[in-house]
C-alpha cells in the first residue's frame, strides 16, 4: 500500500478534494456545535425612568438621580448601577449578580423608589 504522501504527489487533485472534503465537515460540525460554557441568558437589569418637565440635566442630576441611586445602592446583589440624566428625564440601570431573583430585586428596587419618591421634587 502506498503511503498518503506518494498518493497526494502523484495525484494533486485528490489530494485537493479530500482537503476540500474535511474542512467543508469541520465547517459543518462547527455550526452544529452546542455552547456549554458560554450560554445565551438574559442579564438580570431593572431600570428606572422619571421625568422632570422643564427642568435641565444638572438639575435633574442633583434633585433626582443622585437621591434614587444613593437610595436604590442599598438593595444586596447590585452588580452596577449607571445612569444618564437629560433635558426633562433621567434613567438609573442597575444590574444584579446571575443568581438574584428578578422579581424579588423589583421589588427591593419598587420599595426603594417609594421611599425616595417623598424626598423628591413634587412635579415627577
Amino acid at each position: 500500500m502506498s503511503s498518503l504522501s506518494t498518493i497526494s504527489i502523484r495525484r494533486p487533485v485528490l489530494a485537493i478534494v479530500m482537503n476540500l472534503i474535511i474542512i467543508l465537515f469541520g465547517f459543518i460540525g462547527y455550526r452544529f456545535l452546542g455552547v456549554r460554557e458560554f450560554p445565551s441568558i438574559d442579564p438580570p437589569v431593572i431600570t428606572v425612568r422619571t421625568n422632570y418637565p422643564g427642568a435641565n440635566a444638572d438639575v435633574i442630576e442633583a434633585e433626582i438621580t443622585e437621591p434614587l441611586e444613593k437610595t436604590i445602592n442599598g438593595i444586596a446583589g447590585i452588580r452596577s448601577i449607571s445612569s444618564a440624566s437629560n433635558q426633562g428625564s433621567s434613567s438609573i440601570t442597575v444590574e444584579f449578580e446571575l443568581g438574584i431573583d428578578l422579581e424579588a430585586a423589583a421589588n427591593d428596587v419598587r420599595d426603594k423608589v417609594s421611599q425616595a419618591v417623598r424626598q423628591l421634587p413634587k412635579d415627577i
